[in-house]
């Protein structure tokens, strides 16, 4: 029988393989990175502003480029990612730069074990992070943790909504359910930054859950933080419906044709203790 550990064991493998993808795509375009782009989009700059001085836990920080930009922010940055490979190339990445950047190989719910006497200014993650984890409880109460009292929490993500729906031929076509509980399961030889000259990723599967919007401020609000706003915005980072999304002039991608949905949203919150 399939287990959670599995699930999220099958996850760690595909995202070692698609690191190693990532490094050399034009997606992440690591060289114009190391010669000073900032990989961080607007939305987050302008909503948490100037953050130097500050300490900040990314969550899921993959190969830790959104870090690094805030570590030239004059953030003081600890990554964490579940993937060895993502971890590799971020301690790589922080030493040809010259930043002082920590990066920590851990599933999100080992971060009390793998940083147990350590709370933070700031807990930060963003894009394409809730779908691989499975419990959004625990999650939220590991936030709760790990932020110093008056410590601000901030996610700027994939709206649930958006996530219902994939293109079909140019056409918007609703494909999940909103509600679902069951992980759902997935088998590509690509990734979203593959261009089609990669070989086929040997870890092909992996397994997304659903989360809806009241699911994910509920566990926040249950482990004891406040919600200083809840953001939604009808335009995402990326091409995410092939055929039915046309680009604006501030790079935001947006539905051509089809009624406005939202397609990303941000949540700021604080750990009042």
């Amino acid at each position: 029988m399939r287990t959670m550990e599995m699930e999220k064991n099958e996850n760690r493998k595909n995202w070692d393989d698609r690191t190693k993808i990532h490094e050399k795509s034009s997606f992440y375009d690591v060289q114009s990175f190391l010669k000073g782009r900032c990989s961080l989009l607007p939305l987050e700059k302008q909503e948490l502003g100037d953050l130097s001085g500050r300490t900040m836990l990314h969550l899921q920080c993959h190969f830790g480029q959104d870090s690094l930009s805030w570590a030239r922010r004059g953030v003081k940055v600890t990554g964490v990612d579940f993937s060895e490979e993502a971890i590799r190339l971020a301690r790589s990445l922080n030493d040809d730069l010259g930043l002082d950047a920590r990066f920590v190989c851990s599933d999100v719910y080992a971060i009390p074990e793998a940083l147990p006497d350590e709370r933070f200014d700031v807990v930060y993650t963003s894009y394409g992070v809730l779908c691989w984890l499975p419990d959004l409880t625990q999650w939220a109460r590991i936030i709760r943790q790990k932020l110093k009292p008056g410590g601000l929490f901030y996610i700027a993500e994939q709206h649930p909504v958006a996530d219902r729906y994939e293109a079909d031929e140019g056409v918007l076509r609703p494909c999940y359910s909103y509600f679902e509980d069951k992980a759902l399961r997935f088998e590509s030889d690509t990734t979203y930054a593959s261009d089609g000259t990669e070989p086929p990723l040997n870890h092909k599967v992996t397994y997304e859950w659903q989360h809806p919007m009241g699911k994910i401020v509920t566990a926040l609000i249950e482990a004891g933080l406040r919600i200083v706003h809840l953001h939604e915005f009808p335009y995402c980072m990326y091409e995410k419906y092939p055929g039915c999304m046309v680009r604006d002039e501030d790079g935001w991608w947006r539905l051509r044709d089809e009624p406005a949905l939202p397609l990303l949203f941000s949540i700021k919150a604080v750990n009042p203790e």
